[in-house]
């Protein structure tokens, strides 16, 4: 026995209609042969109304009706066939489209019946007597809907004009409308060649046609590669895919990095130094090409920042204690008048480390994102790796706070002394978190450092501020109670927390205060020398 293939050509005419997936292939197929026949203009007319749609171009005209009803037979020349690779499929889009087809082209004409042409019904050829400059395509019963607003999209990237109902298409990526560089793969666009803002979006295209967009992207600010139609094919029937799309797109990638590449060879001789860096940096950390860098002495400023406030754990990467900082010079860096480090984010076991940075106003920098062979690499220090001595001074008072998220024990001392290494530092207006501990030195009388032992966030990745801002207040209460030997100094720290000095009516005024006992007591103030105050507030005297 044996056996062969057999082709079944009523099955493939009636299950034909279900290969296209995007009712508007319809008329990107039209614009598509249109191209083909060499138009310089096409013109779209629809009326949904009617569901009548018209498309009139000025190319070379149809020489052989007989084409537009033969599948997979594109009627091309060999010229164009080996260029472009047409699948003949295109028109028989029409056929299921529409109910009726008017084609008029030169003087020849066809009225084409599509439920009878899907029956493999045959049809004349007529003469007018009004002659077409090209070709005319009417069809009739079809239903697109939301065409006027996809009209736009789909002639973006078209190479010819197009006028829809009236409307030019403004093609704003069309290869006549935008700076292309001719590449390898294609004609290419790369979006910030002059400011450096680059970007990883990509609109591609093929034979004027999107294959691949980006979910994300810029009107004003994407890259734009037209591909060559001799390397590159199309998914059938739609054509909005490329054939192997996710390697095909890595080229693509490839060359837009290549083309990057050739931009920032060229700008490097054209600018100054701090200019090339400070244009077009971000550009060559996006497309990797950062060892063009290991040769010029100037750094990037985005590299570079300082401690400005008390480093603190914090949620999903906010790091309000850092500001920018200038790029200091390499004579500054080599001759160690600017000390450089690089630290992980701020934890229980590093704050120490953050501490003695910002004492010794170290400059925190991103060297990593630097080719590895720059020059800055030697330069940077990572206090992270080595361990922190860390003791307080002058220990004063031991206890444990009972805060709502953590509950640590807090040490009280006149100063913390911190070595790393051969560095130190003696904090006396700052607390650190360090072992599990709070170590409080005299002047501290915040309650910050408890947010450098937690971050606060809990098992749902929610930050807690409302426990976080009530245990820096706890952490701040306890401060006070257990350095309350003098108690004119307690009142005076607990009355600075009020600003009574926003209430005029306490200007100038003396008061004598009765504190009674308990966490919570009662007291009684009275108004010193009360006889001036009497006439405006009526009374001299209150209790609570």
């Amino acid at each position: 026995m044996k056996i062969q293939i057999r082709f079944n050509e009523e099955g493939a005419l009636r299950n034909q209609r279900y290969a296209f997936t995007n009712r508007f292939t319809l008329v990107t197929e039209l614009l598509q042969n249109a191209r083909r026949a060499g138009a310089r203009h096409i013109t779209i007319e629809h009326r949904p109304e009617d569901q009548v749609l018209r498309v009139v171009d000025d190319g070379h005209g149809v020489a052989d009706f007989q084409k537009l009803l033969s599948f997979h037979e594109s009627g091309w020349d060999e010229g164009l066939t080996d260029q472009e690779h047409p699948f003949g499929v295109g028109f028989t889009k029409c056929l299921y489209a529409a109910t009726r087809i008017v084609a008029t082209s030169g003087r020849q004409q066809v009225d084409i019946d599509t439920t009878a042409a899907l029956q493999r019904e045959s049809f004349d050829v007529t003469t007018t007597r009004r002659a077409v400059n090209g070709t005319a395509i009417e069809l009739h019963g079809v239903e697109i809907n939301d065409l006027a607003k996809q009209m736009e999209s789909l002639c973006e990237g078209f190479p010819v004009d197009v006028v829809f109902n009236g409307t030019t298409m403004a093609r704003r990526y069309a290869e006549d409308k935008i700076a292309l560089n001719p590449t390898p793969i294609g004609a290419i666009h790369v979006s910030g060649n002059r400011d450096g803002k680059a970007t990883y979006a990509t609109l591609t295209f093929l034979q004027g046609f999107c294959v691949h967009r980006p979910r994300f992207y810029q009107a004003d600010s994407v890259n734009v590669v037209h591909l060559d139609p001799q390397q590159f094919m199309a998914r059938l029937p739609d054509r909005d895919q490329l054939i192997d799309a996710d390697q095909q797109l890595k080229r693509v990638d490839a060359q837009v990095k290549q083309s990057w590449r050739r931009i920032l060879e060229v700008a490097k001789t054209q600018l100054k130094p701090q200019d090339f860096v400070a244009t077009y940096f971000d550009a060559m950390l996006q497309w990797h090409h950062q060892d063009l860098l290991n040769d010029v002495d100037e750094l990037p400023a985005a590299l570079f920042r300082c401690i400005s406030g008390y480093p603190f754990q914090t949620h999903y990467g906010q790091q309000g204690f850092l500001e920018p900082a200038a790029a200091p010079t390499r004579a500054d860096i080599e001759s160690g008048q600017v000390t450089l480090v690089s630290m992980g984010a701020v934890s229980e076991e590093n704050a120490a480390h953050w501490m003695l940075a910002r004492q010794k106003r170290w400059l925190l920098t991103e060297a990593y994102r630097l080719d590895s062979n720059h020059w800055l690499h030697p330069h940077v220090h990572y206090p992270d790796l080595e361990k922190a001595l860390v003791e307080p001074q002058g220990e004063t008072a031991r206890i444990t706070l009972e805060g709502r998220w953590v509950w640590p024990q807090v040490v009280l001392c006149e100063s913390v002394h911190i070595r790393i290494g051969g560095h130190e530092a003696i904090l006396a207006d700052n607390g650190v978190c360090h072992d599990g501990n709070l170590l409080m030195p005299a002047n501290e009388v915040s309650g910050e450092a408890i947010r450098q032992l937690s971050d606060y966030v809990d098992g749902n990745d929610q930050y807690r501020e409302d426990d976080a801002e009530a245990d820096c207040a706890a952490l701040a209460d306890l401060i006070r109670r257990l350095r309350s030997t003098d108690p004119v100094a307690t009142l005076s720290s607990l009355l600075s927390e009020l600003g009574l000095g926003k209430y005029a009516l306490l200007h100038g005024r003396r008061f004598e205060v009765t504190v009674g006992v308990g966490t919570m007591p009662g007291c009684s103030v009275e108004l010193v020398c009360a006889e001036a105050a009497l006439a405006s507030s009526g009374d001299g005297y209150a209790e609570r």
